[in-house]
C-alpha cells in the first residue's frame, strides 16, 4: 500500500481519504502541522516535534485535544497499515469543521489527519555533489503578518517561493526576510561554514525553528563545532567556506551553488561531511 491515511479516527488507503470542505484548515488555512521521519520504523525526535505543535497551536489559539502518548499510539496504528522500510509523518491539526465564519465558537472540534507514506529518498547525488538553491524574490512573512513561528498549514508563502526557484532550475529557495537578511529556504534551515565555525540566522529573523536546525547545533557542539547566531547577508552565503541545509527529511543536504556561484570549491566540505557522518551516527 502506497501510503495510509488517519482522518478523525478512520484509517483509509491515501486515495479514498476524506475530509468535508468546511473544515476551515480547507477553507482558510486553520490549522498547524509537523512532518516526521522514521528511522529503523520509530519517529525521529518525536518530542521536541510535539512541543513545537503544542507550541504553533498556541499560537492560533488552536486547542490541542490528546497528549504525546496517544498520538504516538496513533501514529503507530496507523504506520502499521503502511509498507515500507522508512517512513514520512505528516501530523495535521485543523480548526476542525464549522460554519462560514472566523469566530472561534464556530469550531467546536479541531480536526486530526495524520499521513503516512513511504519515505522516498532524495537522490544519492545531493549527498555527494551538493544541490543548488535560488536567491528568490519572494520574501520570507513579516512575523506581524504570519508568524514563521507558527508551523501553519497556510504554505503559499514557502509554495510560491519553491516554484520560483523551480523555475530558475534549482532544488531549494533561499529566502530573504523584509529587511533584506538571508532567513531561511522555503522547506529547510540554512547553515554556513566561515573559518571553522557555523553560523545560522537567529529566530529573531523570522524563521522556523526547525527540529533537525536544533539537532545539528547540538552534534556541532558535541565534536566541538560551534555555532553562531547571527544576522547573515547573501554575500556571507556566497563567500561562505562551506554552505548546507537541514531539515527532517533532507537532513544535512550540502549546497554547492546559489543560482551561478559557485560554494568555495563547488563541493561539499569537510565540516559538512563531518556532521553528516556524525548526524548518521546518532539515527
Amino acid at each position: 500500500m502506497q501510503g495510509v491515511v488517519y482522518v478523525n479516527g478512520q484509517i483509509s488507503a491515501a486515495a479514498d481519504a476524506k475530509i468535508p470542505v468546511f473544515d476551515h484548515g480547507f477553507l482558510y488555512g486553520e490549522g498547524v502541522y509537523e512532518t516526521l521521519r522514521t528511522y529503523r520504523r520509530a519517529p525521529f525526535l518525536f518530542a521536541a516535534h510535539m512541543a513545537r505543535l503544542r507550541r504553533s497551536a498556541s499560537m492560533i489559539a488552536l486547542p490541542v485535544p490528546f497528549t504525546d502518548d496517544q498520538l504516538a499510539a496513533e501514529i503507530q496504528i496507523t504506520a502499521a497499515r503502511c509498507d515500507g522500510d522508512e517512513l514520512y509523518i505528516r501530523i495535521l491539526l485543523t480548526r476542525g469543521i464549522g460554519d462560514l465564519s472566523y469566530n472561534l465558537g464556530a469550531t467546536p472540534a479541531p480536526s486530526l489527519v495524520i499521513i503516512v507514506k513511504p519515505l522516498a529518498p532524495f537522490p544519492a547525488k545531493n549527498y555527494t555533489d551538493g544541490i543548488r538553491l535560488s536567491l528568490v524574490d519572494i520574501r520570507r512573512n513579516h512575523p506581524h503578518a504570519l508568524n514563521p513561528l507558527i508551523k501553519s498549514n497556510n504554505l503559499l508563502n514557502n509554495a510560491l517561493a519553491m516554484q520560483e526557484a523551480y523555475r530558475r532550475g534549482a532544488d531549494e529557495a533561499l529566502m530573504l526576510n523584509q529587511a533584506g537578511h538571508v532567513v531561511e529556504c522555503s522547506q529547510s534551515n540554512i547553515f554556513i561554514v566561515k573559518a571553522g565555525r557555523l553560523a545560522t540566522p537567529p529566530l529573531s529573523a523570522g524563521l522556523l525553528p526547525g527540529i533537525t536546525r536544533e539537532f545539528v547545533i547540538e552534534i556541532g557542539a558535541f565534536i566541538g563545532i560551534e555555532t553562531d547566531e547571527r544576522q547573515l547577508e547573501s554575500a556571507d552565503v556566497l563567500s561562505a567556506d562551506e554552505v548546507f541545509i537541514t531539515g527532517t527529511t533532507r537532513e544535512i543536504t550540502p549546497v554547492n551553488s546559489v543560482d551561478e556561484t559557485a560554494i568555495a570549491t563547488g563541493a561539499p566540505g569537510p565540516i559538512t561531511l563531518r556532521l553528516m557522518a556524525e548526524f548518521k551516527n546518532k539515527t
